[in-house]
């Protein structure tokens, strides 16, 4: 209990010093993230750990006197190349037995590295900091130079430490990876599965194979966790084998999809520029040979930007705004239509775990109206006719899904209602009981076949 005051306390600190102005510490010299060995890094096996320290866990980047152990380890990234990422394993301040894992995807959605959850964790995110001017660029975007990324993921830190306190050690990795590959799903799902092989890896976390593990994630945090249950069949069987369910809540099913449902929105709009860059830095794609010169300013304002920057900023912002006249119809871009279909997960292998999924469905509550028809409404950036599909493809495959669906609630407010009912539902998981399901009651979804490109 004095470990719970003091945590408490230094929460109660944190909050003082962070209004005082305390200045984030720069990650862009930090060693720790950077593989340094002899050996070609893809010698090593995923999940292969290849450094570990211990920090203070950070509240508003003051320490705690709990402890955090970080972990480098290798992993693979979208193109199928071996990659080093980090992972933070977070233990409960009271033990009570053989470990209990919750590995716990952050929505710190952004493409900047240094947003991560590691940061947060380590003390050195950055709350609040500002970009000078530069000459002809950003003059009308003031907000562009705001740089508060790391706030997201701190804000999370209310969703896992009450799990903490309830006894679960709790993962969290860095599932956008360390080059920030923002909305690439295969990739965070690999990164997961091999922070869980990593923490497996390391003796001092508890965790043996044998350790039971449920996921969970909200957001950008849906992505990591059902790629993770996607992949972990044939990516990563031995991981496969210890999940006992997936708890999720606004889910992005079909970004292409998301494209069409946001583009022109007035809260949602920035993120389809965000789209854009994280998909051409994930899978190598040169797309300044389609965009105009409206699209890139915009996509050179947005290289760096967090969820922050994109929410609110960019109202009215559409695809066809940002390229040349021919490509106004994203299908007609070989490579968007080829990377679009790499990450959806209505065509992907089937998991072989229960889940509780969440969705809202009012999104004009955060500016979207409903998207045409096959599209239709949803939470402001999630489309809900996918998600619904996605829950009965689940179940006609025999999974145990149990689907809510908050139709009085946009994204935000929706993730408050998700998070006790997926606590709950985690916690019947690991009490052995028999996960509960509506398969047959959830309405039915869009479709969810893959692009075909358009020619002409």
């Amino acid at each position: 209990m004095k470990r719970l005051r003091l945590l408490c306390g230094a929460a109660a600190a944190a909050v003082a010093v962070a209004i005082a102005g305390m200045p984030a510490v720069s990650n862009a010299t930090d060693s720790f993230y950077a593989y340094q060995g002899e050996k070609p890094l893809s010698s090593y096996a995923p999940g292969a750990v290849l450094k570990t320290r211990t920090v203070p866990y950070h509240l508003l980047n003051v320490p705690t006197p709990i402890n955090a152990l970080q972990i480098l380890y290798r992993s693979t990234d979208a193109m199928g190349e071996a990659t080093a990422n980090v992972t933070s394993v977070l233990q409960p301040p009271v033990s009570s037995g053989p470990a209990k894992v919750i590995s716990f995807q952050s929505f710190y959605d952004s493409l900047n590295p240094e947003d991560s959850p590691s940061r947060v964790v380590a003390g050195n995110a950055e709350l609040l900091g500002f970009t000078p001017l530069t000459k002809g660029l950003n003059e009308n975007h003031l907000l562009d130079h705001v740089r508060s990324g790391g706030i997201i993921a701190t804000t999370e830190n209310t969703f896992f430490d009450p799990l903490l306190l309830a006894g679960f050690t709790i993962v969290l990795p860095d599932t956008e990876g360390q080059s920030a590959h923002f909305a690439a799903g295969p990739e965070y799902g690999k990164l997961t599965l091999d922070s869980l092989r990593a923490a497996r890896n390391v003796a001092a976390t508890g965790i043996t194979d044998s350790t039971k593990i449920g996921l969970m994630g909200y957001s950008g945090g849906s992505i990591a966790s059902n790629w993770a249950a996607i992949e972990a069949p044939s990516y990563a069987p031995d991981v496969n084998k210890n999940l006992i369910g997936v708890a999720e809540g606004g889910v992005l099913v079909n970004p292409a999809h998301n494209m069409t449902y946001a583009s022109g929105s007035f809260g949602w709009a920035g993120i389809v520029g965000m789209a854009v860059v994280g998909i051409a830095r994930s899978y190598h794609i040169d797309f300044d040979k389609y965009l105009n010169d409206y699209g890139k300013e915009n996509v050179a304002r947005l290289q760096n930007a967090s969820i922050s920057n994109a929410f609110l900023q960019y109202a009215g912002l559409r695809f066809d705004q940002m390229v040349k006249p021919q490509y106004a119809n994203p299908n007609s871009i070989p490579e968007y239509v080829e990377a679009a279909n790499k990450i959806n997960m209505g065509t992907a292998p089937i998991p072989t775990v229960p889940m509780f999924i969440a969705q809202g469905t009012f999104g004009i509550l955060e500016g979207t109206q409903a998207g045409p028809p096959g599209v239709g409404a949803g939470d402001g950036i999630m489309v809900a006719g996918d998600v619904r599909a996605l829950a009965n493809r689940y179940c006609d495959a025999g999974l145990k899904i149990h689907y809510d669906q908050y139709d009085t609630l946009s994204h935000v407010p929706s993730a408050m209602l998700w998070y006790p009912g997926a606590v709950g539902w985690l916690l019947d998981r690991f009490a052995g009981n028999p996960a509960p399901s509506n398969c047959g009651h959830i309405p039915a979804g869009n479709s969810l076949a893959p692009q075909q490109l358009q020619v002409g």
